[in-house]
C-alpha cells in the first residue's frame, strides 16, 4: 500500500487486518516513514503491533502482487506506470484514472495527466455497474465517494430511460473525513461543529466523474456536515411520463437484487446506518405533483466511498468472493 497514513489508508489497513487472503507487505508513507502504525492510527495498535511505515520511494517487496494507492490526486498517476512493471494489479483510490478524457484533468484537477495513455485501459471500479470488467483488471480506478452515491442512485434510472438525461440535480452532504487528514482551517472542529455549509459550488471536481458514469448532464452541490464519516445524497431527476414510485423502486431493486453491498428500501436511508460498513442504502420515489423522481443514497465515505470499495474491487480482480474482509453489518445505536 502507498499512502497508508491518511484516513482512507487507515481504513484500508483496518479492513485488511480481517482479510483471510490479503496481507499488507509494504506500508508506504511520505510524511510518516519510520513511525509506528499505532502512532498514526491508534485504533490499529492491536493489529499492527510494532509495525512501521516504509519510505514511499523504497521499492516494493518481490512478493507484492497488488498495490493499493491512497495518495492525493496528481501524485498517484506519476507512480502507476512503474508500479505496473512491479506488480500484477494496481487499485488506485485517487481520481487520477477515473476520467477517460485527459483534457478533463487540467480543467477539473489543475494538472496535466502524466500517463494519459493508461486512461483508456483503467477499469472504473464501481462493482455493481462494472459487471465482469474487474476480473483480472491490471489498473482499477476506485470511484469517488460522492460519485459512488450519485451513480448508484441515478445510473439505473438513466440507463432504463425512466428519467431525462438533463436537468439532474445532486445535492449531497459529507462527513469531515472526506476532506482528508491534512489540517485545514475549514476542517477544524471550531469551523465544522454546529455548522452546515455548501462548498465547491458549480465546479466540484466530482462533477465530470458523475456525468461520465451516470451518462447525463447534472448540477452537483456538495455540503460539509458536522460528522466524522458518511455521505447522504439526494438526487433529483425529471421522470418521464408514466414513471411512478413503483417503477423507480422496481428498477432499482431489479438492478441491485443480487448486489451484496447495495440495499433498496422503502424508508429514507441514514448515514449512521452505513458507518463502518461497505453498504450503500437507497430509497427512490416519484412526486406525482411535480413530476420529479427523487432517490436518496447513503454510504460511509471511507467505506463504500473509498477503502471498502477498493477492497471489494481487489477481491473481484483476484477472483476472490467480493465480500472477503468486508462487512455489511452496521453498528447501532
Amino acid at each position: 500500500m502507498l499512502g497508508a497514513t491518511g484516513y482512507a489508508g487507515g481504513e484500508l489497513l483496518r479492513l485488511l487486518a480481517g482479510h483471510s487472503v490479503l496481507e499488507p507487505v509494504f506500508l508506504g508513507a511520505r510524511a510518516g516513514e519510520g513511525r509506528e502504525v499505532a502512532d498514526v492510527h491508534p485504533h490499529l495498535a492491536g493489529a499492527y503491533a510494532s509495525r512501521r511505515f516504509d519510505p514511499l520511494d523504497g521499492g516494493l517487496p518481490e512478493e507484492a502482487r497488488l498495490a493499493f494507492l491512497a495518495l492525493p490526486s496528481g501524485e498517484a498517476a506519476k507512480l502507476v506506470p512503474s508500479l505496473l512493471e512491479q506488480v500484477e494489479h494496481v487499485v488506485d483510490l485517487s481520481a487520477d484514472f477515473r476520467l477517460r478524457d485527459p483534457e478533463d484533468y487540467p480543467r477539473w484537477y489543475g494538472f496535466s495527466h502524466p500517463a494519459p495513455t493508461l486512461l483508456a485501459s483503467a477499469v472504473y471500479g464501481l462493482p455493481e455497474l462494472a459487471g465482469r470488467a474487474l476480473a483480472g483488471a491490471r489498473l482499477v480506478a476506485v470511484p469517488g465517494c460522492y460519485a459512488t452515491a450519485a451513480a448508484l442512485a441515478l445510473a439505473p434510472l438513466v440507463a432504463s430511460g425512466l428519467v431525462e438525461r438533463s436537468g439532474i440535480v445532486v445535492d449531497a452532504a459529507s462527513g469531515v473525513s472526506g476532506a482528508g487528514r491534512e489540517a485545514k482551517v475549514e476542517s477544524l472542529y471550531g469551523s465544522v461543529a454546529e455548522d452546515f455549509r455548501a462548498y465547491g459550488l458549480l465546479r466540484h471536481r466530482h462533477t465530470p466523474e458523475m456525468q461520465q458514469t451516470i451518462g447525463a448532464e447534472l448540477l452537483f452541490t456538495p455540503h460539509l456536515a458536522p460528522m466524522s464519516r458518511g455521505i447522504l445524497a439526494t438526487c433529483y431527476a425529471r421522470a418521464v411520463p408514466g414513471c411512478t414510485t413503483e417503477t423507480v423502486a422496481g428498477e432499482l431493486s431489479r438492478v441491485y437484487d443480487d448486489s451484496r453491498f447495495v440495499a433498496v428500501s422503502a424508508q429514507p436511508p441514514s448515514t449512521k446506518a452505513t458507518a463502518g460498513t461497505n453498504m450503500a442504502l437507497l430509497d427512490g420515489m416519484v412526486d406525482e405533483r411535480t413530476g420529479w423522481a427523487v432517490v436518496l443514497s447513503a454510504l460511509d465515505n471511507l467505506g463504500k466511498g473509498a477503502a471498502g470499495q477498493a477492497l471489494q474491487c481487489a477481491n473481484l480482480v483476484l477472483g476472490l468472493p467480493e465480500e472477503t474482509g468486508l462487512t455489511c453489518v452496521g453498528v447501532a445505536p
